[in-house]
């Protein structure tokens, strides 16, 4: 017996362990997969979903299939055998008692699938509140500067209360109706003991079967009861899984809105020849933003656009990145639909310096290196200097090493922007964008900043927005955009002389300079 005990200790320890090796790999090849299909969507996928429903699907989601899939599969067949080994005993012993046993079953069958509805439609609420708490935590943290700006920290608090209400009431109301049903599956069930007993009882007392049979019958019984149990609760476990696998696989039957072509070209040299050809794109299909577009740039050609807030700068240059695909003409690189070029080969060969500057939290030295991660400290070094970075990094107590903190927080605007830059100057792009990249800084920043950018776009295609029209003066040709369509078209002095929709808005921007003069 002792050894019999013993062994089956060491099953159990080795089943357990076998689990939990299989449920971990299991999970994070599913986590793999979630943020790889991440990785392939495009920016309006993004945007249509908050980052804090995502990092939820990310984790929670496909630790919750997880379980299911190693916990839930394994004691289902382990149940469903045992269910059936007992009950095929149960009718050998007594087929009558073994009837009034299984006679509940169908009405359990019946209540479940009457409930089912109603269960899911609770658990499908509830993951999705969690998954919204989730992206509203996600939401305040980040933009904590600006909470605190506002002096709006109450507020936050309460909007977070009347959402952590309602995540109590959704799994109250859950709970509530666990608390229901299940101790009413079991009323019902409990109805086929009860038979048993006095219909096996009777049988006793007028001798058709002996005490030791009855009592044999009920502790099969007893065993019996436990598979009914794991049975009773599946509606849950269905409900539970579906939930979490709906929300997972969501996100990997998805087709990326920017696909890879299947006969994508091989393009391991860009020269640097941009061509729109009578392109348009609307991010809603009845609301388009870019009109009828044809411009071509020369292989180094520097091009400044502008124009009004709304007038789509940042889409043309969106399009370039290809976060998005034009809905109507088409963008060539060199002569070849941007579409049709391998994503890699495309991305690797382009530079961005957004004017929202974003740093991953790690070192400045991480940061610079992020699209080239094998290259020497020399060339980081280099890449700062060219950037006019080399020398505000070496001042700080730890150099390159200093940790840049949450999105770069531990930097100044200009410091981030320079590190941009250095970026980007590593990189060694084919075809550069310049995203608003002096519009946060000062007077004096911006002039190290310029001269950063001479250096980073020498012999380089470059596509640049800029918020001071001044700052364009250097540029090969100007492109004004007005309503989503090209409007003007040349040099500054060109333009200028035009007396068109760019003089205009120098003009504005000169009176505005002059108002702001004054007011200090």
């Amino acid at each position: 017996g002792t050894a019999r005990s013993s062994g089956c200790h060491s099953i159990g320890v080795l089943r357990a362990r076998l689990t939990a090796k299989v449920g971990t790999s299991v999970g994070r090849d599913l986590r793999s997969q979630v943020y790889h299909k991440l990785q392939l969507h495009s920016l309006r996928f993004f945007d249509k979903h908050q980052t804090g429903t995502l990092l939820a699907r990310v984790t929670q989601d496909t630790d919750s299939l997880m379980g299911t899939i190693i916990g839930g599969v394994p004691h289902f067949v382990v149940n469903l055998l045992t269910f059936i080994g007992i009950l095929t005993v149960l009718f050998i012993m007594n087929w009558r008692l073994a009837l009034l046993v299984v006679l509940p079953v169908p009405m359990v069958v019946i209540l479940s699938r009457l409930l089912w509805k109603n269960l899911f439609r609770l658990v499908h609420r509830f993951w999705h509140m969690r998954a919204g708490i989730n992206g509203f935590l996600n939401d305040s943290l980040s933009g904590i500067k600006v909470v605190k700006a506002f002096a709006r920290e109450d507020n936050e608090v309460a909007r977070f209360e009347q959402r952590n209400e309602q995540y109590r009431y959704d799994l109250f109301s859950l709970e509530q109706y666990y608390a229901t049903f299940f101790p009413l599956v079991w009323l019902v069930l409990a109805c086929g003991s009860l038979l048993v007993w006095y219909v096996g009882g009777r049988q006793v007392i007028h001798g058709h079967m002996t005490l030791g049979v009855l009592m044999t019958f009920q502790a099969y019984l007893g065993m019996f009861y436990g598979p009914l149990q794991f049975f009773s609760r599946i509606t849950d476990w269905m409900a539970r899984s579906l939930a979490s696998a709906e929300r997972v696989f969501e996100i990997l039957d998805s087709d990326p809105d920017v696909p890879e072509a299947e006969d994508a070209v091989a393009m391991p040299r860009i020269e640097g020849r941009v061509e729109f050809r009578n392109l348009s794109f609307g991010y809603e299909a009845h609301n388009p933003v870019l009109h009828d577009v044809d411009l071509t740039v020369e292989p180094g050609e520097m091009i400044g656009l502008v124009g009004h807030s709304g007038a789509g700068k940042s889409t043309t240059i969106g399009l370039v990145c290809r976060f998005y695909d034009a809905t109507g003409g088409q963008l060539l690189i060199d002569g070849v639909d941007i579409r049709k070029i391998r994503r890699h080969d495309l991305r690797s060969q382009l530079g961005v310096v957004f004017q929202d500057t974003f740093l991953f939290n790690g070192t400045i030295l991480e940061n610079i290196s992020y699209a080239e991660p094998d290259a020497s400290i020399e060339e980081i070094m280099a890449a700062a200097r060219a950037a006019n970075a080399h020398d505000f990094i070496v001042k700080k107590p730890d150099g390159y090493d200093t940790v840049v903190g949450e999105r770069g927080h531990a930097l100044s605007g200009g410091e981030r922007q320079r590190i941009a830059i250095a970026r980007a100057i590593l990189h060694n792009p084919r075809i550069l964008i310049l995203d608003e990249a002096t519009a946060s800084v000062d007077t004096d920043t911006e002039k190290e900043i310029q001269d950063a950018i001479a250096n980073l776009t020498k012999g380089r295609t470059t596509i640049a927005i800029a918020h001071r029209l001044s700052t364009l003066r250097d540029a090969d040709r100007l492109v004004v955009l007005k309503d989503g369509k090209v409007a003007e078209m040349g040099t500054h002095d060109e333009l200028m002389k035009a007396k068109g929709e760019f003089h205009r808005l120098v003009e504005m921007q000169s009176e505005m300079s002059r108002i702001t003069a004054i007011k200090r």
